[in-house]
């Protein structure tokens, strides 16, 4: 059999001058970002990478990393967000902080997806979520002035950055896209397996061993995502409390959570959150999920004690995390994510 051409490296000149009108964008799109943050009176921090948990949800997967101490090895990870260190400093008195992190996730490589990637974060303390929304699109319209451009465009989809975003709750999209009532599968905090699957047997392949969020998310992925961000960004928003691990409910209907996607042209590219500041909640939440990792993958993920400590000295809050390669990607027009990732992995 022939062998397949080998892929130059990315420091190769020709590959290099292919990658660098994007390189040049995300360059000036960091810089237009950054202003924005500043005249907005954010402060621009910096937390570690190395932590004592990398966060604690059941399908984050990370990069383990021991270093060597007096009594042998200390377990540590490499970041999966910097959500824990921006929180600590919210209960250290900061207001309104962001972060251009850098962070690694194992299990996620594709043409979304990287195993280290740059995750925009940023919280406001005292804010309703919907101020983190508001941002977001001022963020992404700084983008695409900054890469001068008035429109994305990916995979056949297109959207105008500075149309004001549409609003969608996930039930909402699940009645319009999939014919699915989903809040008729929810009881408080959690989610009614059967009578979900049932709903999506014409709709989906359900396996025996598929729990609630595992047919959630295959009918988001497979129906609702896919028409999300088509013309103008849209909000996603008022996720279902079993898929909202790090949210607040809503007032006065446990079935929902304080948690927000922003999506342009199909893709996923912020995740926020009314904070959840009950340190004892969050500790059951997380008790749960990594009970849940350990079942279907044979690991699990230490507690940040410290964290949740800090949690219940944290303000009321909300805050977002933003794939800025993919904002990038967007706004320059590039289609793939190592195209505008300066020394890809």
């Amino acid at each position: 059999m022939p062998v397949p051409p080998k892929t130059s490296p990315w420091w190769d000149k020709d590959r290099h001058r292919d990658r660098q009108p994007f390189l040049r964008q995300r360059a000036a799109i960091t810089r237009g970002v950054r202003d924005w943050f500043a005249g907005e009176g954010f402060v621009e921090v910096e937390t570690g990478i190395l932590q004592v948990s990398p966060g604690n949800e059941t399908h984050l997967h990370a990069l383990r990393a021991d270093l060597p101490g007096d009594e042998g090895q200390m377990p540590r990870y490499l970041r999966t967000s910097p959500e824990f260190a921006c929180k600590k400093l919210l209960a250290a008195g900061e207001d309104r902080i962001v972060e251009f992190a850098k962070v690694f996730r194992g299990r996620e490589d594709g043409s979304l997806h990287l195993t280290e990637f740059t995750m925009l974060e940023w919280y406001r303390a005292n804010a309703p979520y919907e101020a983190i929304m508001a941002d977001c699109a001022a963020v992404i319209a700084r983008a695409a002035e900054t890469a001068g451009t008035t429109q994305f465009s990916f995979r056949g989809k297109t959207l105008d950055p500075f149309a004001p975003p549409r609003r969608l709750s996930v039930a909402e999209a699940f009645a319009r896209f999939a014919g699915i009532d989903l809040l008729a599968t929810i009881s408080g905090a959690q989610g009614d397996r059967d009578a979900l699957a049932t709903q999506a047997l014409d709709k989906t392949h359900v396996s025996d061993d598929d729990d609630w969020p595992d047919i959630f998310s295959k009918i988001l992925t497979e129906y609702v995502e896919p028409q999300l961000g088509q013309g103008a960004l849209t909000i996603l928003h008022e996720y279902p409390a079993p898929e909202a691990a790090l949210a607040r409910t809503k007032a006065g209907d446990s079935h929902v959570a304080e948690r927000f996607e922003i999506y342009g042209c199909g893709v996923e590219l912020a995740n926020g959150f009314g904070e959840l500041t009950d340190a004892a909640e969050q500790r059951r939440r997380f008790a749960f999920a990594m009970d849940e990792k350990e079942r279907r993958y044979g690991e699990r993920y230490p507690l940040d004690d410290d964290f949740l400590a800090a949690l219940a000295q944290m303000p009321e809050a909300s805050g977002v995390a933003l794939g800025f390669d993919r904002l990038v990607m967007l706004a320059s027009g590039a289609t793939r994510l190592d195209q505008v990732v300066w020394a890809p992995s």
